[in-house]
């Protein structure tokens, strides 16, 4: 049997108090409110009334567990961007939902770009980073790759300023990866681009429009599916593993949020 890494971060509710104040908009990408219903009290009076029963009608007085999840983004927690997220069209072609995409191609061949000595909070993840991390893992970048980004995140909570301050991607680092062959894009920071007052202060700078959300938009040229707010890297070899991507089976959407487990050989 292979070894399980989970590299799913739990949508923990409660971390939706710990977003720091700065931050409260991205609430509802960090966790979902949830409702519990427990079998002593909203489970057993929905059962009640369901099936027309009293509490003594059940087991000890209980009725079942149910949760009850609201204010949730499809791009909530450790989730799966779909080509549809970067725009209508990639590759000239209409973009793909969740729905359109295989389970084959979300098992794919991983390995980790360990980047912390070659980044900075709030700055572009440099070319010269990623090379000297693929050289690292000893091989190559195959086609279909599961290429996962170690930035060194995991040092932060929510509750953290730096938390949201992490190194991104830009256009061209995007297309460096896929022109080589990797079609999932993992990163342990919230977001793949850089973050959205660095990207702004940038357009506003320069005039520019190319600041702007570049790294997915690279996707409109090369099909990939980019992967965010991953955990647990820390735990996985540079390479020698396969990753599955387990997105919810969502209708026709953008994203959806994840299981992702690595599975080490033995």
């Amino acid at each position: 049997m292979p070894t399980l890494v989970d590299l799913t971060r739990t949508m923990d509710p409660e971390n939706r108090a710990r977003v720091h104040e700065s931050f409260k908009a991205l609430e509802t990408v960090i966790a979902p409110n949830i409702t519990y219903l427990s079998p002593e009290s909203g489970g057993r009076d929905r059962m009640m009334a369901i099936f027309g029963c009293t509490a003594g009608d059940l087991p000890d007085g209980e009725g079942w567990g149910e949760d009850l999840l609201t204010d949730m983004n499809t791009h909530c927690g450790t989730h799966v961007d779909a080509p549809l997220h970067s725009g209508r069209l990639v590759e000239g072609r209409p973009a793909r939902t969740i729905s359109d995409i295989g389970l084959d191609e979300l098992f794919r061949p991983g390995m980790v770009l360990d980047l912390r000595e070659w980044v900075q909070p709030g700055t572009a993840i440099p070319v010269a980073g990623l090379a000297a991390a693929v050289e690292a893992t000893g091989r190559d970048i195959e086609p279909g790759d599961a290429v996962l980004l170690r930035t060194g995140q995991e040092r932060w909570t929510m509750a953290d300023a730096e938390y949201y301050d992490y190194p991104g991607m830009t256009g061209e680092t995007t297309r460096w990866l896929t022109s080589r062959g990797a079609t999932v894009l993992g990163t342990d920071a919230l977001a793949w681009d850089r973050p959205f007052p660095v990207m702004k202060k940038a357009f506003e700078e320069t005039g520019d429009p190319g600041q702007i959300w570049d790294g997915h938009f690279a996707i409109r040229d090369k099909e990939a599916f980019i992967v965010q707010q991953m955990t647990n890297l820390a735990a996985l070899p540079l390479t020698g593993f396969t990753v599955g991507f387990f997105p919810m089976k969502l209708p026709r959407t953008s994203a959806a949020p994840a299981r992702v487990v690595a599975f080490l050989p033995d």
